[in-house]
């Protein structure tokens, strides 16, 4: 799977002749092959794309790369040489480039280096990312039933006196062992009162009864993201505990609910907001209903009261209110949805009902 013709058939709208892809996620999106860092750059021109590697690389690409020309770096032809070859031979005069990922070190280099001009033109991948096809979302659902088994697994392993700690590392193993490539993004657990850190780091803590613990975890499957948060409680629940879990869970079933092509951003993350403000949570609900999820973790766009502009229908969007007690409790619930004509789909399977351990 690559998307090489999509970005050639937006190089007009961005009157470009090229557009160069030093990223490693555009990279990525652009020709279905994954290399690490600065270890590889694509070009797309109008007529003809290009894969420029390695030799560490070289093997892999031409086994994975389709439609483009893959063409090894090598001593003394780095690549803006092959870029600036490029360049004379397709006579291109404007290039888009990746502003929000190229540093100024590499910009001055290409700049110094090639007989064109550096276009930003971070937008047109943005753009297109932002709607996912069939393919796309088929990647997105089986690495969120990879992230979801971990947790099927991960529930009978939690129980007092077990630490943070050991919890994400069972959740990393459980998925690559399910078929995972790597993790989404260092998984974050947290109980008790770290549990109002909704960016805590696992630690040494032990879990104790009545209390909840959160886990906030995904992987990558395919190149693909799956994001998902699910919070339980351990013993018992207190009917505080309760209280706020019965909060966020009807937020983010309204937000679910209010989520559609046309409508904005702001007005999803709203529904959501609207319902943890009414139950007296206002304050305590300090993040956006969601984000973008895709080849990235956090990409556009995203369900936030920042975000006034309409939502597409294929773009891919997190749910995840929560509510965040400082120093006693919190509570998280994530799912990953796809935004419709008419509505969403929820790709997350999970359940969602309060359970306790």
């Amino acid at each position: 799977m690559n998307h090489f013709k999509q970005i050639a058939d937006c190089l007009k709208q961005y009157d470009l002749d090229a557009m160069l892809l030093t990223g490693e996620a555009n990279r990525f999106y652009a020709s279905g092959f994954h290399s690490f860092g600065g270890d590889g750059v694509s070009l797309v021109t109008g007529d003809k794309c290009y894969y420029f590697t390695d030799s560490r690389y070289t093997e892999a690409a031409g086994r994975q790369v389709q439609d483009a020309e893959i063409r090894e770096i090598g001593r003394g032809r780095g690549y803006s040489v092959l870029i600036g070859e490029a360049v004379a031979a397709h006579g291109i005069h404007r290039m888009g480039f990746e502003e929000s990922y190229m540093t100024v070190q590499e910009h001055e280099t290409y700049r110094s280096a090639l007989s064109c001009e550096l276009i930003p033109a971070a937008a047109l991948l943005r753009e297109l990312r932002s709607v996912k096809d069939d393919a796309e979302i088929e990647q997105l659902i089986a690495a969120q039933r990879i992230a979801e088994r971990a947790l099927k697994e991960i529930l009978g392993e939690i129980r007092p006196g077990v630490t943070e700690k050991e919890i994400a590392a069972r959740l990393e193993y459980l998925m690559l062992h399910y078929g995972a490539e790597q993790m989404s993004f260092d998984p974050i657990v947290v109980s008790g009162p770290n549990g109002s850190l909704p960016h805590g780091v696992p630690g040494e803590r032990e879990i104790q009864n009545g209390e909840f613990v959160t886990m906030d975890f995904g992987c990558i499957k395919a190149g693909y993201c799956s994001d998902m948060t699910r919070t339980v409680a351990v013993g018992f629940a207190t009917e505080e505990m309760q209280r706020v879990y019965r909060t966020v869970l009807a937020a983010q079933e309204a937000g679910i609910a209010a989520a559609k092509a046309g409508v904005t951003g702001r007005e999803v993350d709203g529904a959501a907001r609207k319902v943890i403000e009414q139950a007296g949570y206002g304050e305590y609900f300090g993040h956006s209903f969601g984000h973008g999820v895709g080849v990235e973790i956090h990409e556009f766009p995203n369900a936030s009261p920042l975000n006034d502009k309409p939502l597409i229908a294929g773009a891919v969007l997190s749910a995840e209110p929560g509510i965040y007690l400082p120093g006693a409790l919190g509570v998280r619930i994530e799912d990953v949805i796809v935004i419709r004509e008419n509505g969403c789909t929820d790709i997350t399977m999970a359940p969602k009902e309060l359970l306790i351990l």
